[in-house]
């Protein structure tokens, strides 16, 4: 067995329709794992990226996660750049000491898509929250000998290969309508984090209209810094919908009405009047009605989250007469990884260097804060071991 210094989720209490789940806590702690497996390397994490699937987890929303895995306590932790520290034995590819990423795929399907994530649904896997961890080796991707960019850079790939994946059907999907027109004259507007961020810098380099809400001044100036447009979302601040309060709430259903007028508006000048082409919309739930307000005719909207909900309601025959497409993709096919990589090190397509910088003690902390909305940047990062 194999003893680490780790960060722990426990399954919470039996759940009940009678009550919301209880939120998880992380517990630091002595962590044990069996030995090597043959295709398994053993590692130490080095820098971790604070993804939205520990936020779901540690939420117990939309599971609780170590009860659908039926077990008593996982570590966490999917994200991460990683130092090799052992090979089992037949691993060949890889040498003792390379620094890789993580591929978060538990469990794929014929095509190389991912069903089971590492270190969240897929059972048996233990996460990069810890001292030390083992996965399998195919599961990483070494990052390039002599890069060009650091390896804090590096830290924040996981949003950008989600955001190449995503950009890749949703960009293909709008010129299967419009072939032939100068995407100069459309708009790609999103609101979420780093992985909107990440796509719309690839919607730029195509030639579109970009632009972005945010609601710090830090993040504001940084999109205005990429070439995008910062929409501060500060200017329309209940566009948050609930049904029932706007039929029974006067008040509310007033400053609902005049956000939405703002932000549409303000989408009306930012596209010349034709409504959004391309929605990245990771965030869903009660923003989803201004979403739909704005999107254009063949325009699409397209998701790889649902941080503020899932469930969401279309009128059919309005999208079928609109010609509005709906894309949903989740992470990124396996067999792309070396490509993405690639991309991202000879574009230059990559985050900056992060400058949120948690150190292992603070973990809890920065669990706190993203959930609190009080991060802000785009990409929180976790340090584990030194360099």
């Amino acid at each position: 067995m194999i003893k680490t210094d780790a960060w722990v989720l426990y399954a919470g209490p039996e759940p009940s329709k009678k009550q919301a789940p209880v939120a998880g806590e992380l517990r630091r702690e002595t962590f044990e794992f069996s030995d090597l497996e043959a295709d398994e390397v053993l590692v130490e994490p080095l820098y971790g990226s604070w993804e939205a699937n520990l936020d779901h987890a540690l939420s117990r929303n939309p599971v609780d996660i170590c009860r659908q895995r039926r077990e008593d306590k996982i570590v966490l932790g999917n994200g991460a750049l990683v130092r090799i520290v052992e090979r089992g034995r037949g691993v060949k590819t890889l040498k003792e000491g390379e620094i890789c990423m993580v591929m978060p795929f538990g469990k794929r399907d014929e095509y190389g898509f991912a069903e089971l994530v590492y270190a969240y649904d897929a059972p048996g896997t233990i996460g990069v929250m810890a001292q030390r961890t083992k996965m399998r080796a195919d599961n990483l991707v070494a990052v390039p000998t002599d890069s060009r960019h650091s390896l804090l850079q590096w830290a924040t790939y996981g949003r950008y290969f989600t955001a190449w994946d995503n950009w890749k059907v949703a960009s293909a999907c709008w010129r299967s309508q419009l072939p032939d027109v100068d995407p100069a004259d459309y708009l790609v507007f999103g609101w979420g984090g780093g992985t909107t961020l990440a796509e719309l810098q690839l919607a730029k380099r195509e030639g579109f209209r970009v632009a972005m809400t945010a609601s710090n001044d830090r993040r504001l100036e940084e999109l205005a810094k990429l070439g995008i447009t910062p929409v501060d979302r500060r200017k329309f601040p209940n566009l948050a919908y609930d049904e029932e309060r706007y039929k029974t709430d006067p008040e509310y259903q007033a400053s609902y009405r005049e956000s939405e007028r703002v932000f549409a508006e303000t989408i009306a000048e930012l596209s010349g009047g034709r409504g959004v082409a391309i929605f990245l919309d990771n965030l869903g739930g009660a923003l989803y009605r201004s979403t739909m307000r704005v999107v254009g005719r063949t325009g699409i909207v397209t998701t790889v989250g649902w941080k503020t909900g899932m469930r969401l309601w279309n009128l059919r025959a309005t999208e079928c007469i609109n010609r509005r497409l709906h894309i949903h993709t989740h992470a990124w096919r396996y067999d792309d990884s070396i490509t993405i990589r690639d991309f991202q090190e000879t574009s230059g397509w990559i985050g900056e260097e992060p400058t949120e910088i948690f150190d292992f003690d603070e973990v809890p902390k920065l669990a706190s804060d993203y959930l609190n909305g009080k991060i802000q940047t785009y990409f929180p990062i976790y340090r584990i071991n030194a360099v």
